[in-house]
């Protein structure tokens, strides 16, 4: 859930204590209260509620809750919140009544004093704007997980591409007369790819070791299709345990390079696989070729749609005259 606030929050929030107000007005009106008390009390509510939410949105929950939580401190730092924005109101309560100091409750009793009108204070808002933001954010999952359905059956379908299909047959075809061995090797790669799609169309995750056997046997179709305009290096010198990404996202970058550097024979594009610990970047030097219509994953923009769903982070391209690089976040399931 994204914790900080947006303008349709600042909305709400803005009723809400503007509402609030007007019911201390009447209160206030009613006991015949001074017009010092209106000007201090009313605005130290407001200003004590607003700074008690913006910590718990903007500092307390992202640090302490989402991601690994910490419940004690948690709990712990948002008493003390509580605690010291009532505690503030209460004083300015107290000075703009002009009562005596010594009418001040004992200190435990302050602090506990403390703790009740901040609570009370921050409640109804703070729990109004939550309900608000887990049902926009579960809003945006559902929305996420129905664009990714309808893309998984775009891959699907794009999986039996007749196109593609055709292509590699031809490559096939242009094999066995030339190479026998060879043709019997791409055959047993293509198998081993639509094998891998098939069985891991319904995976959200895929181990990267997985990942990067499907990208071995992918290079080895477009190297055999293309000869030698297609140079690929892969850094992979890491431990692959505990690391995931996005079923076919590998499939999805390598794929992407061919359908946006389409060589002439003249030029070769150079494509390099760089694997760390928290990223994986694909990036190729640009050549001058034009776009080819072949596509077989489910774009760019599926992957980025997948993100939202599994990581924190998203996908980051770079594109310049010279390179394009597009970096991936590594997905971990455990610690």
């Amino acid at each position: 859930m994204n914790t900080k606030l947006n303008k349709s929050d600042y909305i709400l929030l803005g009723i809400i204590l503007g509402v609030t107000s007007i019911f201390n007005v009447w209160q206030y009106y009613t006991y015949d209260n001074d017009l010092l008390e209106y000007l201090i009390d009313i605005p130290a509510y407001i200003l004590m509620t607003i700074v008690a939410i913006v910590l718990f949105l903007y500092w307390l929950m992202p640090n302490y809750l989402l991601g690994k939580p910490n419940y004690f401190a948690l709990i712990s730092l948002a008493i003390l919140i509580l605690t010291a924005t009532g505690f503030i109101e209460l004083l300015a309560g107290y000075w703009s009544c002009e009562r005596d100091c010594n009418e001040f409750p004992i200190w435990h009793r302050a602090i506990l004093n403390g703790l009740f009108v901040g609570a009370d204070n921050v409640g109804i808002p703070f729990g109004i704007l939550l309900t608000k933001k887990f049902y926009e954010s579960q809003t945006q999952v559902v929305k996420i997980q129905k664009q990714q359905k309808e893309n998984e059956l775009k891959l699907l379908r794009s999986q039996l591409d007749p196109h593609f299909l055709f292509n590699n047959l031809n490559t096939l075809d242009a094999l066995i007369d030339s190479d026998t061995i060879k043709a019997k090797e791409y055959i047993n790669r293509l198998s081993l790819i639509y094998r891998y799609l098939i069985q891991t169309k319904d995976a959200e995750v895929m181990e990267l070791s997985k990942e990067m056997n499907l990208a071995e046997n992918y290079i080895f179709l477009i190297q055999t299709r293309f000869g030698d305009d297609y140079d690929f290096h892969v850094n992979k010198n890491i431990d692959f345990s505990n690391k995931f990404l996005p079923t076919g996202a590998v499939q999805t970058l390598l794929e992407n390079v061919v359908k946006h550097n389409k060589v002439n024979g003249e030029n070769k594009t150079h494509v390099v696989i760089d694997i760390d610990e928290d990223r994986l970047t694909v990036m190729n030097l640009k050549s001058n070729s034009t776009k080819t219509k072949d596509s077989l994953g489910t774009g760019l923009p599926n992957l980025k749609a997948r993100y939202q769903l599994l990581s924190k982070e998203l996908p980051h391209i770079e594109d310049t005259e010279a390179e394009y690089k597009i970096s991936i976040p590594i997905i971990k399931l455990s610690n």
